[in-house]
């Protein structure tokens, strides 16, 4: 188990937070939040990742560099934007501090950056709990920021570490790292939780069946992808948390089939949650289908670059757009399914100027396209 001291951003997730705009990352940055006080020193810095070392980190220590901007780009390819800013400034601490922490765009205790700070060290190997600890805290910023939308209405639910579970085992599988998810499936396969009630097998019983059945890191993002469009939220931020029913609810929409059984295997099915399942049904009315195929991905820079989308057939407005991870007028190239097509619309609601795409494009620029989409449609072509 990794021990994580969690984020107020994750704590307390309902607070009125203003984003900042994409930023330069500093020589240095001093700390200034919970115990921390160093002065950090940026050791290396690409489009995706800034990584900053305290005085006691060995400077021979450059496995993040690569590790840490794989993560990223991967997690910006899966779920979409995280504010403006294109990189993760990962902290490293040696013989300080017990686990890590992360925070995201949305909090200025770290200065509106998407932050996981960690510690003790000291991170000689890159292997193993190294890539664990700092994996995890990306997964607290996917959970807490995704979509445009702020705080995890789950975390009372799932707590510090089940969803980053299921989170670190697909970024493995994503990257190809196959050793590294043998390890981890390994790892988490047989662990139990006395929560919410005692020998729960979270990753065996819940995560692990709902991934491999229901379309891997597809389904992942589309809870994030429902959450966004169906929960109260005010502003930005999530108005509540789930409860358990509403949470299972949220799941079987993501994986298009009723969860009811699954869950009730992995946890039980006390009387309460069955009211709060027929009940979150009725407030949140979508249908458990099979997802449709994805036939479209939006990238925001040239040569399928920066974060992106993909999307089945569907007429989607800029609020669709934001809720699949896409900010307006920030797309640059596009991928289109044989036998499909996209029409771009330079306005909200499809009005405006439009052109339409049936084939891939690596750079709108070129037919005067760079960053102005508002809301498309994607549907068969003729």
């Amino acid at each position: 188990m990794l021990k994580i001291k969690p984020v107020i951003a994750l704590v307390v997730p309902f607070l009125s937070i203003t984003t900042a705009q994409a930023d330069t990352p500093p020589a240095t940055w001093q700390e200034h939040w919970f115990e921390h006080n160093q002065v950090m020193t940026k050791v290396f810095q690409d489009n995706d990742v800034a990584v900053y070392f305290d005085p006691d980190v060995n400077r021979s220590v450059t496995w993040p560099n690569t590790y840490l901007s794989q993560v990223w780009r991967y997690t910006k390819k899966t779920y979409g934007n995280f504010g403006a800013q294109p990189q993760l400034y990962a902290l490293f601490h040696t013989n300080k501090y017990s686990g890590g922490h992360p925070s995201g765009y949305f909090d200025g205790s770290h200065d509106y950056r998407n932050v996981i700070d960690v510690g003790p060290g000291p991170w000689t190997n890159g292997t193993g709990n190294d890539l664990d600890l700092t994996t995890h805290e990306v997964a607290h910023i996917v959970e807490g920021d995704s979509k445009g939308s702020h705080g995890s209405p789950a975390f009372g639910i799932w707590g510090d570490s089940k969803w980053a579970e299921i989170f670190n085992y697909d970024v493995y599988v994503g990257l190809g790292r196959t050793s590294d998810a043998t390890r981890w499936y390994n790892l988490m396969i047989n662990g139990t939780d006395s929560f919410p009630r005692a020998n729960t097998h979270w990753f065996r019983d819940w995560f692990y069946p709902i991934y491999s059945r229901y379309g891997g890191s597809a389904v992942l993002n589309r809870y994030f992808v429902l959450l966004a469009q169906y929960f109260p939220k005010n502003g930005n931020d999530y108005a509540r948390g789930l409860n358990w029913g509403e949470f299972v609810h949220f799941w079987s929409g993501a994986a298009g089939i009723n969860l009811k059984s699954l869950a009730t295997t992995a946890f039980g099915w006390p009387t309460d949650w069955e009211a709060q399942f027929t009940q979150a049904q009725k407030d949140f009315p979508f249908t458990y289908s099979t997802p449709k195929p994805t036939v479209v991905s939006l990238f925001q820079d040239i040569n399928y670059g920066g974060y992106a989308a993909a999307l089945p057939v569907g007429n989607y407005t800029l609020a669709a757009l934001k809720n699949q991870g896409i900010l307006n007028d920030d797309i640059t190239s596009l991928k289109v399914a044989s036998g499909y097509k996209v029409t771009l619309y330079s306005n909200d609601n499809f009005s405006g100027s439009s052109i339409v795409k049936t084939a891939d494009d690596a750079s709108l620029v070129d037919d005067g396209w760079n960053d102005i989409v508002s809301s498309i449609v994607v549907s068969t072509a003729p």
